[in-house]
């Protein structure tokens, strides 16, 4: 009797009380920070690990305001790091191949190391054969930056600082030069570059990834899909210095205009083993506007760049030696696209000029905007 009473009281509990849930909170953005080591001179590195409310992240570092992994997911959901890096500090203290390294003072190449402003000639340090490269022995890539992550309603970033002093490297001014990592829920990785100087200076700054969209690991990138929105290509010597002109790709096999493989042609560039030249991205500088997109028919990721920079360069890492010091990657196991103003520059009036004065601000922005295919 008295189990029949309490089974009738509580089929007038479930009937008159409510029944709820407790709702779930949705996934948010995070930020995470870990030790990654120590410098010879023992600043102590931070590893930041941007996270969106989808679980994709990327990672970044303040020695050389370093560009880590990069975790997107494929066609299938699978998600896999698609930016070549080493997992530990050691490697990067030294020669690497710059992989993810914000480069400066100058990227890229300045014939011969010389240039001048205002009728003062100035001799930087040459470190690639008889010509500068990316700012010189110890340039941006090799020095600690402080930096401070931060977080909006849109995205989660960590921007970082360095102050380089007159002279650094043989180049005039000191500079105060700032990188802005953001990531979002639309998979979009922006990187800000600004900088001031205290007298006149050259500045090129961009930042050197190295891509593989099937994963790093997964194999050779020369059956990614490349698409440039650029009509022309600067012309340069056996040293890949610029000569000064700019030649149409009308017929070319640097033209990527209509959607084509790295290794379709790659074959023909045997001097340089690949491509590594510098493309006039079409449209006009300062703005934002499209330049590139890579699609990996295998994994079905796609990556899409927008710049504000007047160039970009397509690299397919020619010389990735394949051991401990490129983290196994080899030869065209990767692609960079360098977005930056043109190589040389400060040797070219005709080029979109690189030189910066006292209150002038450097001010450029490239987009990486992942996604896959439908």
């Amino acid at each position: 009797m008295l189990n029949s009473a309490f089974k009738f009281c509580a089929f007038l509990l479930a009937i008159l009380v409510p029944s709820f849930t407790i709702a779930k909170a949705p996934p948010t953005m995070k930020i995470e920070t870990s030790r990654f080591g120590t410098t010879p001179d023992g600043d102590e590195v931070t590893r930041f690990t941007l996270t969106n409310s989808h679980g994709n992240s990327v990672s970044v570092m303040n020695w050389g305001a370093t560009l880590l992994d990069v975790k997107v997911p494929d066609s299938q959901g699978n998600v896999e790091n698609v930016n070549w890096a080493f997992s530990e500090l050691e490697p990067y203290l030294s020669g690497h191949p710059y992989f993810g390294s914000t480069v400066g003072r100058f990227c890229n190449r300045i014939g011969n190391g010389k240039f001048t402003i205002d009728g003062q000639d100035y001799q930087v340090t040459l470190n690639h054969g008889k010509h500068t490269l990316h700012g010189g022995k110890k340039n941006f890539t090799y020095q600690f930056w402080q930096g401070e992550s931060y977080q909006d309603d849109k995205a989660v970033g960590v921007r970082f600082h360095l102050t380089s002093p007159d002279g650094q490297e043989g180049f005039p001014g000191t500079v105060n030069a700032t990188v802005d990592y953001s990531w979002n829920d639309q998979n979009e990785l922006r990187i800000a570059f600004s900088a001031t100087t205290d007298a006149p200076t050259h500045i090129n700054l961009t930042n050197h990834s190295y891509w593989n969209l099937g994963g790093t690991g997964s194999g050779t990138a020369l059956d990614h899909i490349v698409t440039i929105e650029a009509d022309e290509v600067l012309d340069v010597d056996d040293d890949l210095i610029p000569t000064g002109k700019i030649n149409s790709l009308d017929g070319s096999v640097l033209d990527f205009r209509t959607p084509t493989a790295i290794g379709d042609r790659v074959e023909k560039l045997p001097a340089t083993k690949g491509y590594d030249h510098c493309y006039v991205v079409r449209g006009d500088a300062g703005t934002l506007r499209k330049a590139a997109k890579v699609v990996d028919p295998k994994s079905g990721r796609v990556l899409e760049i927008e710049t504000t920079q007047p160039g970009m360069q397509l690299y397919s890492a020619n010389h990735l030696p394949g051991n401990e010091h490129s983290a196994g990657a080899g030869g065209h196991d990767a692609f960079c696209l360098e977005t930056q103003h043109y190589p040389d520059a400060p040797n070219h009036e005709s080029f979109p000029s690189t030189l910066l004065r006292p209150g002038q601000t450097f001010s450029e922005v490239t987009v990486h905007r992942f996604s896959t295919q439908d």
